[in-house]
C-alpha cells in the first residue's frame, strides 16, 4: 500500500520524505490556507521534493471552472493530480481532464455508488473519508471494503485512497482490505513507529550494552 502525506506543509513533507516512506502527497484548500502561503508556489515546491503524484485541488464549483483550473494546476508540474470533489461537475471536469491525460483525484466520496461513478468518469483516485463517516457513527472501513468489491468486479483502474485517516488502525484496517493508498497526516505517520515494548526492547539493550564497556566505533 503506497503512502500518501495530508498536508501542506514542506518541513514535515521534506522530514518524511527522508524516511522513503512517501509516495505521494494530499493538499485541500484547507491545508493550503493553514500553511498561509501561495498555494502556487506550495504546490510547486512540493511537487520538486516528492517523486510521486501532488494532489492539488480546485476550488470552482461549476465544470467549466473546474475545467479552466485543473488545466492550470496541470501545468505546474509533471506530478500534478488535479482533485475534484465527488460532485456532477466535478464528475464532467473528471472526465474531461482524464480524457486529456491528467490524473485526477475525486475527493469527498461517502458511499459505494459515488464511488461507481467516479470510476466510470476515469479517476485516477478516489477519496473516501472514513473518519468523517466514523465521526457521524458508521462504519467508514465497510466503505473501502464496498469499493474495493465493487471495483474488482468491473476491473476499473481506479486507486482506492483512504482519506479523513485518523489512527494507525485505519491504516491497518485498510492495508487489510488491500486499498491502494492511504493518505495519512504526519502525526499518524510518526505514531505507526511507535509501540511501548519497542521502546522498552532498545532501552533495555543498550543498558545491557553500556555494561560491556564496547564501543562499535
Amino acid at each position: 500500500m503506497k503512502f500518501f502525506v495530508d498536508t501542506a506543509d514542506v518541513a514535515d513533507i521534506k522530514r518524511l520524505n527522508d524516511t522513503g516512506l512517501v509516495d505521494g502527497v494530499t493538499t485541500n484548500p484547507s491545508l493550503i490556507a493553514k500553511s498561509g502561503r501561495d498555494f502556487i508556489d506550495v504546490i510547486k515546491e512540493i511537487c520538486a521534493l516528492v517523486d510521486g503524484p501532488v494532489s492539488a485541488e480546485v476550488t470552482a464549483t461549476d465544470a467549466a471552472g473546474m475545467i479552466e483550473e485543473g488545466r492550470k494546476l496541470a501545468k505546474v508540474a509533471k506530478n500534478v493530480a488535479v482533485k475534484v470533489p465527488l460532485t456532477e461537475a466535478g464528475l464532467v471536469a473528471c472526465k474531461t481532464l482524464s480524457q486529456a491525460g491528467t490524473p485526477v483525484n475525486v475527493t469527498l466520496c461517502f458511499s459505494p455508488a459515488q464511488a461507481l461513478l467516479a470510476a466510470k468518469a476515469g479517476a485516477a483516485f478516489i477519496s473516501p473519508f472514513v473518519g468523517r463517516l466514523d465521526d457521524i457513527g458508521q462504519d467508514g472501513m465497510s466503505l473501502i471494503g464496498e469499493i474495493a468489491e465493487i471495483y474488482s468486479n468491473y476491473d476499473f483502474q481506479t486507486e482506492i485512497l483512504v482519506a479523513s485517516v485518523r489512527s494507525p488502525q485505519h491504516v491497518v484496517d485498510a492495508a487489510r482490505i488491500g486499498a491502494d493508498v492511504c493518505t495519512l497526516p504526519p502525526g499518524v505517520i510518526w505514531q505507526l513507529f511507535k509501540h511501548p515494548l519497542t521502546d522498552k526492547g532498545l532501552e533495555a539493550f543498550l543498558k545491557d550494552w553500556e555494561k560491556t564497556g564496547q564501543s562499535i566505533l
